[in-house]
C-alpha cells in the first residue's frame, strides 16, 4: 500500500553515513588526517548543506534580509559574511508559522508527505521551550557522535551506564539513551532526574545492577554521592564507578572523582539543536571539536565577529551533517569558550576548545566587571568547606549601586571565618568585593532546583524587578 509513509530505518543510507562520520578505530584514523584533508571533507558536506538550506523558508527569509543570494556562498570561507541566528530567531519562525515554524523545510516535500521526524523541545532554561526537529539521518549522526565519544573516552562493552538526564518533552535523556543503545554495546539505565526516579532509589539501583559509568550533569552526580553516604552506601567501597561523562564546565574534576572513588571524569559539550559538538578524549587536554560533523567559530560576544586567536567568545556552530530536517548554519549558542592552542598529545588534528566557560546571555556586569555566574562554583571548590551547591544574586540598592551575592552551601560550621575565606577567594578571582551567604547542605535546592532541572539555576537578577 502506498500511503505516503516512510520509516525511520529506511530513511538513512547507513553505510554512507558511517563513511562520512566514522566510529571506533576509523574515527581515530580520520582525526589524524591532515588539516587539508579534514577541510576538504567539511567543504563537501557544507556544499550539500547549503543546497538544502536554500530550500527552506527560514533561510530564504533569514539570508534574504541580509541581501544574500544563491551563489553568494562559495564555501566555508563565506561563513563570517553570513548572519548568525539564535533561539530568538527560531521562536520568531514559530510565531510566523505556528506550531512548528518554517525552519524544518517540510515544504520541499509533496502534499501529504513528511519524512520521518523526531520532535522534542529544549528545557526552557533560558526562557520559553523551543521546538527541536530532527530528521532520521541527522538524528542518527547526533547519536553516533555521542556514542563514539563515549567509546573514545573509554566506555567498554561490559559497562553498565546510569543516566541522570531528563526525559519528557526535552531531548536530553532520549538522545543519550539512543547514543548508547544504538552506537555502543553497553547496558543502559534511564534513571532520569530526581523527580523521575528519587535520588535514594537511584543509588540503590546503581548498587543492585552494578553501575560502572554515570552520565549526566555534574551538579546532580555530586548530589548522588552525598545521598549514597546518607543512605549508608559507600560510593567508593559499595559501588564500582570507574567513569563519569557529562557537562562538567569548570567543575573541579578532582572533587567529583574523589567522591566516586577515583572515577575518570570527562567533559563534553553540545546543545539541543546541534547535538554533541566537542568532548574530551583520554588525554583530557581540551575538548576535541567533532570536525567531521561540526564547524565551530568563536564570535565576539558584542559584535559576532571572529575573535583573536585564544580569545573568549560565543560558540557559533554549523552542523555539516544536518542536510535533511532543520539545517543549521551559524547557530549562536551564546555559550562562551576559547580555542585551545598547541598540538594534541594523541596526534589528532581536530581543533580543541577549553570547554564551557559561561553563557553570554547570562553574564552580568557588576561595577564594570563581567561575571559569569556558573564560574563561582569552581572557584569555591578550592575551599574544602564548600558543599558543592550555590546560587548568585544581583541586586541594586537605593543609591543605584549594584551588589553581587554568592549564596553557597557549606559542610560543617557556617562561621564568619568561612564566609571571610569565601569572600577573599572570590575577590581574588573576579576582582571585586562580593557578599557571601552561607547555607546548610540542601538549603538552596528550592532556588537552584537541582532535583527537577537539567541545568540548575545559578543566577537570580533582582535589579530590574
Amino acid at each position: 500500500m502506498t500511503d505516503g509513509h516512510n520509516t525511520y530505518f529506511n530513511a538513512v543510507d547507513w553505510a554512507k553515513m558511517q563513511g562520512e562520520h566514522p566510529t571506533g578505530d576509523a574515527f581515530i584514523a580520520f582525526a589524524k588526517k591532515s588539516r587539508d584533508e579534514i577541510r576538504a571533507h567539511q567543504e563537501k558536506l557544507f556544499k550539500r548543506l547549503v543546497e538544502r538550506a536554500w530550500k527552506t523558508k527560514f533561510y530564504q527569509h533569514h539570508w534574504g534580509k541580509a541581501g544574500i543570494e544563491p551563489g553568494d556562498i562559495k564555501g566555508l570561507e563565506s561563513l563570517p559574511s553570513l548572519p548568525s541566528f539564535d533561539k530568538s530567531d527560531i521562536m520568531e519562525s514559530i510565531a510566523r508559522n505556528p506550531p512548528l515554524g518554517d525552519f524544518a523545510g517540510f515544504e520541499a516535500y509533496g502534499p501529504g508527505e513528511r519524512p520521518p521526524t523526531i520532535m522534542h523541545t529544549t528545557s526552557g532554561t533560558t526562557g520559553t521551550p523551543q521546538v527541536l526537529l530532527f530528521g532520521a539521518k541527522s538524528r542518527e549522526v547526533q547519536n553516533l557522535l555521542l556514542g563514539r565519544l563515549y567509546r573514545f573516552q573509554g566506555l567498554r562493552p561490559d559497562d553498565v551506564v546510569h543516566s541522570v538526564y531528563g526525559h519528557g518533552m526535552i531531548n536530553g535523556g532520549h538522545y543519550v539513551r539512543e547514543a548508547v543503545t544504538h552506537w555502543t554495546s553497553a547496558l543502559f539505565m534511564s534513571a532520569g532526574t530526581g523527580v523521575e526516579t528519587p535520588s535514594i532509589k537511584q543509588v540503590q539501583l546503581m548498587k543492585d545492577f552494578g553501575t560502572t559509568v554515570i552520565v549526566g550533569f555534574a551538579d546532580y552526580i555530586k548530589k548522588l554521592a552525598r545521598v549514597a553516604v546518607e543512605q549508608g552506601i559507600d560510593p567508593v567501597k559499595d559501588l564500582n564507578i570507574r567513569m563519569i561523562s557529562g557537562h562538567l564546565g569548570r567543575e573541579d574534576k578532582d572533587t567529583l572523582s574523589e567522591a566516586w572513588g577515583g572515577a575518570d571524569c570527562f567533559d563534553w559539550y553540545g546543545v539541543g539543536d546541534t547535538g554533541c559538538i566537542a568532548g574530551e578524549g583520554p588525554d583530557r587536554d581540551g575538548l576535541y571539536v567533532m570536525e567531521d560533523a561540526q564547524f565551530l567559530e568563536i564570535g565576539d560576544i558584542d559584535t559576532g565577529k571572529p575573535v583573536a586567536e585564544g580569545a573568549e567568545g560565543d560558540m557559533i556552530c554549523t552542523c555539516l551533517f544536518k542536510d535533511d530536517i532543520y539545517p543549521i548554519i551559524r547557530f549562536n549558542t551564546h555559550d562562551v569558550t576559547r580555542m585551545k592552542a598547541g598540538q594534541s598529545s594523541l596526534g589528532l588534528n581536530f581543533q580543541r576548545i577549553e570547554g564551557f566557560l559561561g553563557r553570554s546571555d547570562n553574564m552580568v556586569k557588576i561595577r564594570g566587571i563581567n561575571i559569569f555566574p556558573q564560574a563561582m562554583g569552581p572557584i569555591l571548590e578550592e575551599d574544602k568547606a564548600f558543599a558543592g551547591e550555590f546560587i548568585c544574586k544581583a541586586r541594586r540598592d537605593e543609591s543605584g549601586r549594584d551588589e553581587f551575592i554568592v549564596a553557597a552551601e557549606v559542610s560543617g560550621d557556617a562561621s564568619d571565618a568561612v564566609a571571610d575565606r569565601f569572600r577573599a577567594l572570590l575577590k581574588q578571582k573576579i576582582g571585586i568585593d562580593v557578599a557571601v551567604e552561607l547555607n546548610a547542605p540542601g538549603a538552596l535546592a528550592p532556588l537552584t532546583q537541582t532535583e527537577v532541572r537539567q541545568k540548575p539555576i545559578r543566577l537570580i537578577d533582582e535589579r530590574f524587578k
